[in-house]
């Protein structure tokens, strides 16, 4: 499989339930999120677009995707500061690679700013995504237990060492979208012990 495969089997419609553990505060917290994920063709606008914010020659990239969500993770609820938004990846791959290459960010994971990271598909087809910002760096792995669902960890590491882990499950809808909770679980302070 390589990375544009991998996006397109991504297409379509997900529920994803994340835990994420914030391992300085020791404490963790859940959410939903439902993400929209379109491909993109290599001569897509948006596509051009991207590779032109980061002076990449645009016929070098392969695709991407534009990827919608909206949710809520239970300490956002209590700042009324709901999960939404949308950004577009661009894969533009290593010369002579089929699985490795820059991914070009309209917006980062740790940071909202235009960002370029690394892609690489591994050898169990998880295809993990590494970006380094200025401050911090993270690490994506997203993998597919089958088609309908692929499970997500991530990684964001600061200069003082590991900041949060995150664990996703996130299943693919068929029907039409339901609606985000508007009100988060009730939960209770959990201690994080370098696991989910």
């Amino acid at each position: 499989m390589n990375a544009l495969e991998f996006f397109q089997l991504s297409e379509g419609r997900w529920r994803s339930h994340r835990i994420t553990h914030h391992l300085l505060l020791r404490r963790s917290e859940s959410g939903n999120t439902e993400i929209e994920v379109q491909v993109l063709a290599p001569d897509d606008p948006k596509v051009i677009e991207i590779c032109q914010l980061h002076d990449a020659q645009p016929h070098l990239a392969i695709g991407g995707c534009f990827v919608q969500w909206r949710g809520a993770m239970a300490w956002d609820q209590e700042e009324d500061d709901p999960h939404r938004g949308s950004t577009v990846f661009v894969l533009v791959p290593h010369e002579g690679s089929d699985n490795a290459g820059q991914l070009l960010r309209e917006r980062g994971y740790a940071e909202s700013v235009p960002v370029v990271g690394q892609y690489q598909v591994d050898a169990q087809n998880g295809l993990v995504l590494t970006t380094e910002y200025d401050t911090m760096s993270s690490q994506e792995r997203f993998w597919f237990a089958n088609p309908n669902l692929r499970l997500r960890t991530t990684t964001v590491k600061s200069f003082g060492g590991f900041n949060t882990t995150s664990f996703c499950a996130e299943s693919k809808l068929r029907d039409q979208i339901a609606d985000v909770p508007t009100e988060a679980p009730q939960l209770q302070p959990l201690h994080s012990w370098l696991g989910w």
